[in-house]
């Protein structure tokens, strides 16, 4: 199924590529040039050409047949799917901002990994088309490192193909259907793809739910529950599969960085509504009861335990946490980052799991990370969007309200 991405991604395809359009004057030429390519997925090179047509339309297919659209995002004042799609938006973004200056190698090699970055999310959405789809994301997670690697932009999107499923599902769809279905091969997935799904939806749902709880429904805990009837489960089901996780690795008697990812990931996932999960389940979950109380008994088995373990994970005005990141979409995040590194011309090192932690606690990294953070909240905050009749951004960085949200789930969870 992605024999033909991998064939893309070897040798010095996509350096050679890179080299050709940076000959193109003005950068608006060459940016066409590379608009033309990723919109008819066929891409000729120096020495070599690549036709991905017929792959890309069979598997978008497929997938907007179970309600995904992977490769657009959704226009909230059109009330429709964008006719481009997103790295394409993207690419219009920089033609507007640095078409005028001279052809930039560095940001046409960021576009093109945006560009297969997408595709790999794409196919990953596939991964159960085979007959072994742990097997297939595990060969996706490997291309998404070669993308990632020396051979192109050095900019990082994510670290495997389970966080590509989420960028790929991180924004309005009409049709909320395939949530369920989705969240139901999750479920089959082998120990460390399951966990690796669980973590990043726990961090990405904690983030999204706060901004919701905050600024889309003005703090109406109810109304959030009710608009959120597809992600409730998908917490549900992220806080179970981690805490399965946290026992597991306790019965091992391992310790360290493993097992504080998957505490962090608990504390995240349940930072927006505690209560939903320790006290008592809303609507939403009434057919996943048994994920629920599997989550909440395992929870109070080791509830002194992870009491002690969340202390650690406070937020600080003086330390990145991404317990004090809020936002509307993952994806968002993602573009953002992207954005910027085009402007600029310079890659960032921090992918999506990388906002989505803030350990080991006095990493270098976290500069990076509350760096890029801030980052995005200063673009957001220049250019909001109208919520509940308001502007008001779509990414907050704000350690205050973090520790807000901290302490009222450490109330809750003290009394769990």
């Amino acid at each position: 199924m992605i024999d033909e991405i991998e064939t893309a991604l070897a040798g010095g395809f996509r350096r050679d590529l890179i080299a050709s359009l940076a000959r193109v004057q003005p950068f608006a030429r060459a940016l066409g040039e590379l608009r033309r390519a990723m919109q008819a997925h066929v891409w000729r090179g120096p020495g070599a050409s690549l036709d991905l047509r017929d792959w890309v339309d069979a598997l978008d297919q497929r997938t907007r047949a179970e309600g995904f659209h992977v490769l657009h995002d959704w226009d909230g004042k059109a009330d429709r799917v964008t006719p481009n799609a997103i790295v394409v938006d993207v690419l219009e973004f920089v033609v507007g901002r640095r078409g005028a200056e001279p052809t930039d190698p560095a940001a046409l090699a960021i576009l093109v990994d945006y560009y297969f970055v997408y595709l790999l999310a794409l196919a990953a959405m596939r991964a159960w088309d085979e007959s072994d789809p742990a097997t297939t994301l595990d060969r996706i997670t490997g291309l998404l490192e070669t993308v990632q690697g020396p051979g192109g932009g050095g900019h990082k999107f994510a670290d495997n193909a389970e966080t590509l499923i989420l960028i790929a599902t991180s924004h309005y769809e009409p049709n909320e259907q395939g949530y369920a279905m989705l969240l139901d091969r999750a479920r089959a997935l082998p120990r460390a793809n399951r966990t690796a799904m669980a973590l990043g939806h726990a961090q990405a749902m904690g983030g999204h739910l706060r901004f919701g709880l905050a600024v889309t429904y003005g703090r109406d805990l109810e109304a959030m529950r009710a608009d959120n009837v597809a992600d409730y489960p998908w917490v549900c089901f992220a806080l179970a599969s981690l805490m399965d996780e946290y026992a597991a690795l306790e019965a091992e008697g391992a310790a360290g960085p493993a097992r504080d990812r998957v505490v962090e990931g608990v504390l995240n996932g349940l930072l927006p509504d505690p209560a939903a999960f320790l006290d008592r389940a809303p609507a939403s979950l009434a057919p996943h009861e048994h994920e629920w109380t599997r989550f909440a008994d395992l929870f109070r088995q080791h509830r002194a335990a992870l009491v002690d373990a969340f202390a650690a994970h406070r937020p600080l005005d003086r330390r990145y946490s991404p317990l004090s990141l809020s936002f509307n979409f993952s994806q968002n995040l993602v573009k953002g980052t992207v954005a910027d590194a085009l402007l600029l011309g310079e890659a960032w090192n921090v992918s999506l799991n990388g906002l989505f932690t803030g350990l080991p606690h006095g990493d270098d990294r976290n500069i990076g990370r509350e760096k890029l953070a801030r980052t995005l909240m200063a673009y957001a905050s220049a250019h909001p969007d109208t919520i509940r009749g308001r502007l008001s951004p779509v990414v907050f960085y704000d350690p205050a309200a973090g520790r807000r949200f901290f302490s009222a789930t450490m109330r809750a969870v003290s009394g769990a």
